[in-house]
């Protein structure tokens, strides 16, 4: 999506690091094949799980388009890290390419290799949360729950059998931490399972700390509801007729506001489906008010899933629709 400029909102650009500034200077240099800046924010984040996890995913998304992990490991092949970024570059190959060639050959020799960092990645540093992330995530490769770890049975009697041994591995160095969860909502969806996706939602959400951003995830479900529906006039109306969408949405906003009060940013991604959903459920004046903490950032989702023309113009219209409610 091309960046867009709304009165009152300045110049707006996609970034992956979004509001972590020390990561995008660790982004910069390795779009350039240098990693010394990215080898010391590695060494800075360790100790915090879920910033060790969401800055490894965007430095791992990074890596996979240049050799610069190979070159990192010619010449420090013990890094810390390393092995970690090196996980996260499989992983998501091995993705790709089932989502590029589903059934393919080559599609499960990169699942392998993939599931050979992940133990790798496991055995190198005790702690990790990245192994285990890794392996939710290539679950989802697994529609038919072939593998014994993908039909575990579920700690609460109203959720099916599922990758909940991976799950907890997951939740033990970071209890609470984003990505676990929305990897196991992935899976759900993955394998078509609206159901069990909602009735996992509505068993750990509620739980969450104060603040948290998985607040954001039913948003995401949402969204996913829509981008499913034959009928999409009459899925949209979830945000507006729907209660129970309307006061979740309005939960999150209250999670996202305690989050700043209390120091924290949310991920881009999880503001920009809040941004939307405020937006979508005529909470106008919110809206305005995520949209402008959001600036100069924005994510490319949820505006491309909801619209298959030009993401970039709805999210100009939802942004002067907002200002203009709030001026």
């Amino acid at each position: 999506m091309p960046s867009a400029s709304t009165a009152g909102a300045g110049q707006l650009v996609q970034h992956p690091a979004g509001h972590d500034g020390e990561l995008r200077a660790a982004v910069e240099e390795l779009r350039q094949g240098r990693w010394y800046a990215a080898r010391a924010l590695l060494a800075r984040s360790w100790g915090d799980p879920g910033l060790w996890a969401a800055r490894t995913q965007v430095l791992g998304a990074l890596a996979a388009r240049n050799d610069v992990l190979s070159h990192w490991g010619a010449d420090e092949p013990a890094a810390f890290g390393l092995t970690a970024l090196h996980t996260r570059v499989a992983v998501d190959q091995a993705l790709l390419a089932a989502q590029q060639q589903p059934d393919s050959r080559d599609a499960a020799a990169l699942e392998g290799i993939a599931r050979q960092w992940c133990w790798q990645a496991a055995s190198v540093l005790g702690g990790d949360p990245v192994p285990w992330l890794g392996l939710l995530t290539l679950a989802q490769l697994d529609t038919r729950q072939s593998r014994p770890e993908h039909r575990v049975p579920a700690p609460d009697q109203m959720l099916p059998p599922g990758p909940w041994g991976l799950f907890d591995q997951a939740r033990r160095t970071d209890a609470w931490g984003r990505e676990a969860f929305h990897r196991m909502l992935r899976f759900w969806l993955a394998l078509g399972e609206t159901g069990p996706a909602t009735e996992f939602l509505a068993t750990f959400v509620p739980s969450a700390p104060e603040g948290s951003a998985l607040y954001a995830l039913p948003l995401y479900l949402y969204v996913d509801r829509y981008r499913r529906a034959e009928r999409k006039d009459a899925v949209q109306l979830q945000w507006t007729d729907e209660e129970t969408v309307r006061a979740t949405v309005l939960r999150a906003f209250s999670h996202w506001q305690a989050a700043l009060a209390q120091g924290v940013r949310w991920s881009v991604a999880d503001e920009s489906h809040l941004a939307h959903a405020l937006w979508a459920s005529r909470q106008r004046q919110q809206a305005a008010e995520v949209f402008g903490a959001m600036a100069p950032f924005i994510s490319a989702q949820p505006w491309g899933a909801l619209t298959s023309g030009r993401p970039g113009e709805l999210l100009r219209q939802a942004m002067n629709q907002s200002y203009a409610v709030a001026r």
